[in-house]
């Protein structure tokens, strides 16, 4: 026994040296094992099962932050899981998030700030669905979110929101700019959490026990720490309320008061309806809100108020003392874990059972001896009651640091209740000041009353003696007091009314600014798209200047094709010179053959230098061939070149235009529907140019330059027609700009698809461009159904409408003409003195401007007629119009515009004659008929020669429209300050009370106005807005423009 004591004494010396040792090399070992730890914690607690997070594995995760002083490890393993494809993975993601950021390090917050970009596109993302988990996983981001840019601004609020009173007041520095801007804060931070809440619940079926189910427990389980931080945040709002009211005006505070009400209820419904739960009755004790919100207008309501508390009852043991054997494992840094290979070397050392224990010395050597049972048996005894003491140990750590924080919070509400009654023992002391005050007031005035009553009984004796003397001192003295009396209403009319007319030169002056500024604004809006068009201007130069270097390009490709074409002339002359010289060598040797009879002992010499000039001659020749077929070869690779660089181009241009109507900045930009239709008609033609092309190419390889250029060109048209076809979609309704969006993109997978069969030789044959035409057709039809009703109309038509027009206009001026004198001539018999004045005054001003729209008519069509004359040629006049549609529509509508201008003009004036009118009508009716007879003048010069004698004559008759509109508006003014009565300002009758009230009324009568107008220039200016984007559909306007951005 003595061996067994001291081989038990040596033991707990033997293992702290083997793990120093270990512990010595196995820093990087251990950090290996404290983040594998935190990975598989992390990955139990988030992952894919419906079921709530288990406590033990958040309990490790918020401890590793703790360890690691930060949340480094967290979102290392975080940023591995696919969150945005699964919304139950993300939802409990933000549960433990949410653990993190209340009971974690501080650091953490600082730490998932860098991941606050990708939570918000995360957010932004579930957001799109409008059931599920999606939803929710939406709405828990953003009070996360919410959660960090709180702590972040304000510092000094704990993770869990735990603050006593004067640490409340700290964190706004005793400013109240401060304390107002936390409550609002506060407010934002409240109305997230209570978002989360009304989200769950409206998920749940709460006609079924969903709180015991595993997915109801999964959704209801994040409510815990919502209610943790509700609880808080509504406690802090009630007393920064409190707080400000102390401070500031109720008024002032009115939205606050209201926002605070409307969540009061909100929480107090979920805060019912959540304590009735299954679920949260053994999880936590819900508080019960009071049955009214405080009353912030009354301060000492503030003693009333109940601050909120949330128990957490104490866990079971068997969780806890699960996760207490882990944690400790985990934190516990100065032991560290032995591996394997040692705990095997203490074994072999010491023994690990009986059977193998060398020191056992019982009789049978199996059983251990009864004193090592009891020894085994009092350390698991030991071991158990050690576990049990640091349970308790952490469960009364926790309840002292609740008690402390509650005791701190009475401690600061006894504080204040002292501090309130110090303010009202102050308050009091006031009141009986005032009291003591009013006492010897009254006093004062009960001896002014005697002094008074003697006063009078000496007045009234003498009133006795100089009755008479005061009878005519009194009339004196009234006639005197009347005279004052006039003399001062009279100044107080002047005073008050040049002060009326202050206000209304100052109101005057106002509105002209107001004007002045907005017409500012106008010139600067008007300057900036003058600049944005002169951007769009340089744009389409610099694509100019693109198209001509890439046109240069080719043509340096065709000259140097040119120049290999005149290198192979050369050649094949150099070959026909070869061939005569080997003719002239071969007559040589049919002359040598002939002497060789004659000159026998020169025959030998004579053949071998013969065979040895052949052979030179021959080895010439096949080099000349060989040179020619290696210069043939360059050429055709030179013309293929040319031709893959002219197809890759194309396809870089169509590219760029399917990755342009893909471009959120192209949203914006807008076409028209005829100039898509001129677009896909201009890529059909070019379409059967490169079939066309295409064959000659087959047919001869040496007819590239064609083929290149066709290319070139049927790659811009159809990149133009994919960008325009992009751009006409954002004017039509959804439907057609969808089946018309699917359509470019077809047209340009067909163009690729056609680019890429052309880059191949083997493919080059079976490239013929069929199904590329077939989806312009389909763009094509489509535009053609797009275009405006006024477009539909037959050519033919045209000339026949704008002659009725015309002429419809033409008798709409006389009509008027007519009606006019006939009013003015009812006028002179009906109306007398000023009125008779004013009427013919008006109605011959309105003579003169229909004389100066006839005239202007008349003028108008004499120049139509010179324009048809000098531009027909050999066709006709409706076939004319017919070619010019744009500019006949425009013409068309000027003449409505007019006609109808002058039709209106007549029935107000005739309003205005009888006296149920207003001479503003009249007034805006002439600057409508100004303006329409600007528009037909533009219309009717857009094609007039400069040097014509009708366009002078246009010129000048417009001119005279002017003058006349302007001699109505003089004519209408000037009645108007005839007839109109002014109200006479007679304050003699008024009191000082009734003169402030008028004075009150009439600076609300002058804002109204101020509001009406400004409102009414707003409602014009949209008028004006939505005329012009109708009148631009319906006319056609910019189908020869670029696409406007």
């Amino acid at each position: 026994m003595d061996r067994v004591k001291s081989s038990m004494q040596q033991v707990p010396n033997a293992i702290p040296k083997v793990i120093r040792r270990t512990g010595a090399n196995s820093l990087e070992l251990e950090k290996d094992n404290f983040e594998r730890g935190q990975a598989v914690s992390i990955n139990k607690a988030i992952n894919t099962q419906e079921v709530a997070v288990k406590e033990k594995h958040a309990r490790t995760c918020i401890l590793g932050t703790h360890h690691e002083k930060g949340a480094h490890t967290f979102w290392a393993a975080v940023n591995r899981l696919p969150l945005s494809s699964n919304a139950v993975l993300c939802w409990k993601f933000c549960h433990v998030f949410h653990k993190l950021l209340r009971d974690g390090h501080p650091s953490v917050i600082k730490d998932s700030m860098r991941n606050k970009a990708d939570l918000t596109d995360m957010s932004r993302m579930w957001g799109h669905l409008s059931e599920g988990y999606g939803k929710l996983c939406s709405i828990y981001l953003k009070l996360l979110i919410t959660k960090m840019e709180f702590h972040i601004k304000n510092p000094r609020f704990p993770g869990n929101l735990q603050m006593s009173n004067r640490q409340l007041d700290e964190a706004g520095e005793n400013d109240v700019n401060n304390f107002f801007q936390l409550t609002v804060e506060m407010l934002d931070y409240l109305e997230c959490q209570l978002n989360l809440f009304l989200g769950v619940f409206s998920s749940l079926d709460m006609s079924r026990s969903v709180s015991v189910t595993a997915a109801g427990q999964c959704r209801l389980a994040p409510l815990i720490q919502v209610i943790l931080d509700s609880s808080h945040l509504y406690d802090y709002t009630v007393k920064l309320l409190f707080k400000l009211h102390s401070c500031l005006p109720a008024d002032t505070l009115q939205g606050h008061r209201d926002r605070f009400q409307e969540q009061f209820k909100k929480l107090k419904s979920l805060f019912y309806r959540s304590s009735n739960l299954q679920f949260f009755k053994r999880l936590i004790q819900i508080p019960q809100l009071p049955e009214n919100p405080p009353n912030f207008l009354r301060a000492s309501a503030l003693s009333e108020h109940i601050s909120p508390v949330v128990v957490i009852p104490a866990e079971s043991s068997s969780p806890e003392s699960e996760h207490v054997v882990e944690t400790d494992d985990l934190v516990d840094m100065d032991v560290p874990v032995m591996p394997a290979p040692l705990e095997t070397k203490f074994d072999d050392l010491f023994g690990t059972t009986a059977a193998v224990d060398p020191f056992n010395f019982s009789q049978n050597g199996m059983r251990k001896d009864d004193k090592d049972r009891l020894i085994e048996q009092l350390t698991r005894e030991i071991q158990a009651l050690k576990e049990e003491l640091e349970s308790f140990r952490l469960e009364s750590g926790r309840l002292c640091q609740a008690l402390r924080g509650r005791v701190s919070e009475l401690e600061a509400e006894l504080a204040e209740q002292s501090h309130l009654r110090l303010q009202a023992a102050g308050e009091s002391e006031f009141l009986k000041a005032e009291l003591d005050d009013l006492r010897r007031v009254r006093e004062d005035t009960e001896k002014e009353q005697r002094s008074l009553t003697e006063i009078e009984k000496k007045a009234q004796a003498n009133e006795q003696r100089y009755t008479k003397l005061k009878e005519k001192y009194s009339e004196l003295v009234q006639s005197h007091a009347d005279l004052l009396r006039k003399n001062a209403e009279v100044t107080r009319q002047m005073t008050v009314a040049r002060a009326a007319q202050d206000e209304v030169d100052e109101v005057r002056r106002e509105m002209q600014e107001k004007v002045k500024a907005a017409q500012d604004v106008a010139e600067k809006q008007e300057k900036e798209q003058l600049e944005q068009l002169q951007d769009l201007q340089r744009e389409l130069l610099s694509s100019r200047t693109e198209l001509d270097s890439l046109k240069t390009t080719v043509s340096s490709t065709q000259q140097s094709s040119e120049v290999l074409g005149t290198q192979l002339v050369a050649l094949e002359s150099e070959k026909a010179e070869l061939v005569q010289s080997l003719s002239k060598v071969e007559a040589e040797l049919a002359v040598q053959g002939e002497e060789l009879e004659k000159v026998q002992s020169s025959l030998a010499t004579q053949r071998e230098s013969g065979v040895k000039a052949a052979e030179t001659l021959q080895n010439q020749l096949n080099e000349k061939e060989s040179r020619e077929q290696a210069l043939e070869s360059q050429l055709v690779a030179a013309r293929w070149s040319g031709l893959q660089g002219a197809l890759e181009e194309a396809e870089r241009i169509i590219t760029d235009s399917l990755a342009q109507i893909n471009d959120p900045a192209h949203i914006s930009c807008t076409s028209s529907a005829d100039y898509l239709a001129s677009r896909c008609q201009a890529s059909l033609v070019c379409m059967d140019r490169l079939h066309s092309a295409r064959e000659a190419f087959l047919a001869d390889n040496t007819g590239v330059s064609e083929l290149v250029r066709v290319v070139t060109q049927c790659g811009h048209l159809v990149g133009d027609t994919i960008v325009q076809g992009s751009a006409t979609s954002h004017m039509v309704p959804v439907e057609q700009a969808d089946a018309l969006s699917e359509s470019v993109k077809l047209c340009g997978a067909e163009a690729l698809d056609l680019l890429g069969l052309m880059k191949q030789r083997d493919s080059l044959t079976a490239a013929d461009g069929s199904r590329l035409k077939a989806a312009l057709e389909a763009i094509l039809a489509a535009a053609e159904k797009l275009r405006p009703r006024g477009l539909e109309l037959q050519q033919e038509e045209l000339g026949d409408m704008v002659e009725q027009e015309m002429s419809a206009t033409s008798a709409a001026v006389e009509s008027a003409a007519a009606r006019i004198e006939e009013m003015l001539n009812k006028s002179r018999a009906s109306d007398t003195g000023i009125h008779m004045e004013v009427n013919e005054r008006i109605l011959a001003s309105c003579t003169e401007l229909m004389q100066a729209i006839k005239q202007l008519v008349v003028s108008s069509k004499n120049l139509q007629r010179d324009i048809v004359e000098s531009g027909r040629g050999a066709a006709s006049m409706k076939e004319f119009y017919a070619k010019n549609s744009r500019w006949t529509e425009g013409l068309i509508s000027a003449s409505k515009a007019v006609g109808w201008g002058a039709t209106v003009m007549v029935d107000a004036a005739d309003l205005v004659v009888q006296g149920k009118g207003k001479f503003e009508e009249l007034m805006v009716c002439s600057h409508e008929i100004a303006a329409s007879t600007a528009q037909l003048v533009a219309a009717s010069k857009v094609k007039a020669d400069k040097d014509s004698v009708n366009l002078q004559r246009l010129q000048q008759a417009s001119r005279g429209v002017t003058q006349a509109t302007a001699a109505v508006v003089a004519s209408t003014k000037s009645g108007k300050s005839q007839i109109e009565e002014k109200d006479t300002m007679d304050f003699s009758s008024m009191t000082l009370t009734q003169i402030k009230r008028q004075e009150m009324d009439a600076q609300v009568l002058v804002l109204e106005l101020e509001t009406r107008l400004q409102k009414e220039r707003e409602r014009l200016g949209e008028l004006r807005k939505k005329h012009y984007e109708l009148a631009g559909v319906a006319e056609g306007w910019g189908d020869g423009e670029e696409v406007t951005g």
